[in-house]
């Protein structure tokens, strides 16, 4: 598309000329390809405003912009819109015109990705496909998912979500749909709807135009469907009753119309998302063969981003599931935001369904590698290597993945993205470098993580700054890459209790400020050297701060207003400016306190005398220092519940990771501890489980043991029936007592086998269930996780 063609779409104005040819769009500065003809457009958002980037984004070599007001300085091409974002959905529904592509527009509450995915996979037997990268389903994301779409792409697979009334219309005009794929009706999104119906009529939306639609009809909302949809649209299927198409789920094995397609996936929700799958591809033309050749590479696993600790120091970006070039770059992207080792990996498989040829489809892949600074290539099929002669000479070329697993280069201490066709089954490569634990893991969603970020940052001014705290591993998720994920989502400071916690960020390329909340005297020498600053809460501290340090690094006076915890008393602020203006080379960053009951609402009196003492204190310091330092008090629940203390900072600790003692925020759970079945053991009634026989079992019993125990964070207080983990959907009481490394659980009642996944918290159980069953605190539970249970990081 020419630049000039926007003006005629979006009706803005060029303030300075010039036609150009676009290669593509971007909303983040830190996503371009750094491409004379990329486009970036400024998005003023809730949490920050993309014209801020503007000048990261001329540094990157970027010379066309679409913005919502004049930038004076910059040398460049602008088109001034009145809205950023309606300016990308009109070019995006400009750009989708243009195509007589299928085009297929997927919605619901829930399996919008894992069906766009499995469809996709389906569909590539056959046809060029493009998708929606990752979840990205937005009023954002579904545009820059369109303007992917060229010419010889043969089908178009992309998802819709809304959050509230009037959004899905504005994706219709995008998506512009031929057919569509109507998923299920649940509780998601459900709080900007008055009722279920008005959130599936909203959703409907978006099939306006289709001339065929997928549902399901053995479902409760159906009826209220079908009277909004012409019937003749309609191609339903169902397990039981009336429907175009009837299915039948065995083991093993999906029917639709007396006609067999076997499966790996066994879970009711699994295979209603593939068979959604299936009934489309039908619809489409796909033969009996070409559907099961695609089901052979389709594996039980939630499509996203997994972010795992390898070997020798390496961290794993593990996108196996995935391997167009939207999704190459996407991948790349998160790998910067959250990386951790400085040199860089690319393990690819051949591009297969590309709807470019061979050898420009790999120049733009060396482009690729080359602008985002990757070290090494490893490069698996025979396609690729044909192309070696585009990629830079720290390349090796292996025909296959068995040969790559026979040859296995070394790894030491670097990110490596691991991206590749279903068919290379690069998740073998993934289990060879991957740290080896037992079989429980902590899982961090990021994108739950910004999520609960945001919901914060909606409470504040724009210039109410930002600190994290990271400390006790950053709440057991993981020191370094939730540190890597703040600073990527530009906050302000860092939070941490020791100085080796500061120090592990700095040496792993945090830059942040850090502020170190409980510093021992014996640790100020090495504050200069790593550039960190200590709250000081004592005049002994004072006193060895200066000693220890030549030039001193800036300084956080704790004033303590009714904690009782650290901190100078009011009575000390006299002695207190009196060592100030004798050390006057101090430079004190910030002064702050901390309250102690600001989530309790019958201590309100309390935490605004602690206010009015802090106002008192931080007033008289500032006189005697000649300046303002940042002024902060509030933790996370002060920042739901006192705006009018958030003064110049506030700090946010277990509200990051969906913890809010108000009720007040729509956080998510940002961890979920999941363990597996090792062993099924057929017991008799009157039998004990575990020590002291405490488990007597009243009936016969199907009892299954599970690897976590009290040295994981499991406590003990679980046992005997205090507490139940889920296993495929339902919950499971604990039997016993917890051992030091097993668990034991009761499945007489479910299906239930060996390798089986156990949920022991996340949404259901929550931290909060654990938390009262053992009186105590989500702090507790979470903190508690140990450091031999890997950490496992996803994006969806």
């Amino acid at each position: 598309m020419l630049f000039s063609d926007f003006e005629k779409i979006t009706g803005g104005f060029l303030q300075s000329t010039g036609d150009w040819k676009v290669s593509g769009f971007s909303v983040d500065s830190r996503s371009l390809t750094g491409r004379d003809d990329e486009v970036f457009i400024a998005i003023k958002g809730p949490n920050r405003d993309g014209h801020d980037f503007i000048q990261s984004a001329w540094d990157n070599g970027i010379r066309n912009f679409i913005v919502e007001r004049e930038v004076p300085g910059i040398e460049a091409d602008f088109l001034i819109v009145d809205n950023s974002v309606d300016a990308l959905q009109k070019i995006a529904a400009d750009h989708r015109s243009r195509f007589k592509s299928e085009v297929i527009g997927i919605t619901g509450s829930n399996g919008k990705t894992t069906i766009k995915e499995w469809l996709s996979v389906l569909l590539s037997k056959k046809f060029f496909i493009v998708k929606s990268p990752k979840s990205f389903n937005s009023q954002i994301g579904v545009p820059l998912s369109v303007l992917e779409m060229n010419s010889r792409h043969e089908v178009g697979v992309f998802e819709a979500g809304i959050s509230q009334p009037g959004e899905m219309i504005r994706l219709e005009k995008i998506i512009q749909p031929t057919l569509g794929i109507f998923t299920s009706l649940g509780v998601a999104h459900e709080d900007g709807f008055n009722s279920e119906i008005e959130k599936l009529e909203e959703k409907l939306n978006l099939f306006l135009h289709c001339e065929k639609i997928v549902c399901r009809k053995d479902v409760h909302w159906f009826s209220h469907l079908a009277r909004c949809i012409n019937e003749k649209n309609l191609i339903t299927w169902s397990l039981e009753g009336q429907s175009k198409f009837h299915v039948r789920w065995t083991k093993g094995k999906i029917t639709i119309d007396e006609i067999e397609y076997y499966t790996k996936l066994s879970h009711p929700a699994e295979l209603e998302n593939i068979t959604h799958s299936i009934v489309a591809a039908i619809e489409l033309g796909l033969s009996r063969q070409e559907i099961q050749a695609g089901l052979e590479l389709i594996r039980a696993v939630e499509m996203r981003l997994e972010l795992k600790k390898g070997i020798n120091g390496c961290y794993l970006l593990d996108d196996t599931y995935n391997n167009d070039l939207v999704g190459l770059k996407t991948a790349m992207n998160y790998l910067d935001a959250h990386r951790q080792n400085q040199k860089k990996t690319l393990i690819l498989s051949d591009i297969l369904h590309s709807a470019q040829d061979d050898h420009s489809l790999y120049v733009e892949v060396a482009e690729l590698i080359a602008h985002k600074n990757f070290d090494r290539l490893i490069a698996v099929g025979n396609r690729i290597s044909n192309a070696k002669e585009v990629f830079k000479k720290n390349s090796l070329f292996f025909s296959s993945t068995v040969e790559l697993l026979e040859n296995m280069p070394a790894f030491n201490n670097e990110m490596v993205l691991i991206k590749g066709a279903r068919d290379y089954r690069l998740e073998r490569v993934v289990t060879m470098l991957e740290e080896k634990t037992h079989g429980t893991v902590l899982e961090i969603n990021f994108e739950s993580l910004r999520h609960n970020l945001n919901q914060y940052r909606n409470l504040l001014d724009s210039t109410t700054r930002l600190m994290v705290m990271v400390k006790a591993n950053a709440y057991g998720s993981g020191i370094l890459e939730v540190a890597n994920f703040l600073q990527h989502e530009n906050v302000d400071y860092l939070g941490v209790a020791y100085v080796d916690e500061a120090i592990l960020l700095r040496n792993n390329g945090i830059d942040l400020p850090i502020m170190i909340m409980n510093p021992h005297i014996s640790s100020f020498s090495q504050f200069e050297r790593y550039d960190l600053q200590a709250e000081i809460f004592s005049f002994s501290h004072l006193k060895q701060f200066l000693s220890d340090t030549t030039t001193p690094p800036g300084i956080h006076l704790k004033i303590d207003t009714g904690m009782h915890r650290l901190g100078f008393s009011a009575q000390e602020i006299p002695e207190l400016i009196e060592h100030l203006r004798t050390n006057q080379e101090i430079k004190v960053e910030s002064i702050f306190t901390h309250f102690s009951s600001s989530d309790s609402p019958e201590e309100d009196e309390f935490t605004r005398s602690q206010a009015g003492t802090f106002d008192k204190v931080y007033n008289q310091l500032s006189e005697a220092l000649g300046y303002y330092p940042i002024k902060h008090a509030c933790n996370s629940p002060a920042m739901v519940r006192w705006p009018e203390y958030h003064y110049e900072m506030v700090r946010l600790g277990i509200g990051l990771h969906g913890f809010d003692p108000t009720n007040t925020l729509s956080l998510k759970p940002s961890g979920q501890l999941k363990s597996v079945i090792s062993q099924i053991r057929l017991l008799k009634k009157g039998d004990t489980v575990g020590y002291s026989r405490k488990g007597k079992l009243k009936r016969n019993s199907k009892i299954a043991v599970l690897p976590i125990g009290y040295e994981d964070g499991y406590l003990r207080v679980f046992g005997n029936g205090n507490a139940n983990v889920m296993i495929n959907g339902h919950p499971c009481p604990t039997v016993g007592n917890i051992c030091m490394d097993m668990t034991m659980v009761d499945v007489t009642d479910i299906s239930a086998k060996e390798g089986n996944e156990a949920i022991i918290f996340g949404n259901t159980p929550s931290i909060h269930d654990l938390a009262k069953a053992a009186h105590t605190i989500p702090y507790e539970i979470l903190t508690n996780v140990s450091s031999r249970v890997k950490r496992v990081f996803v994006s969806e």
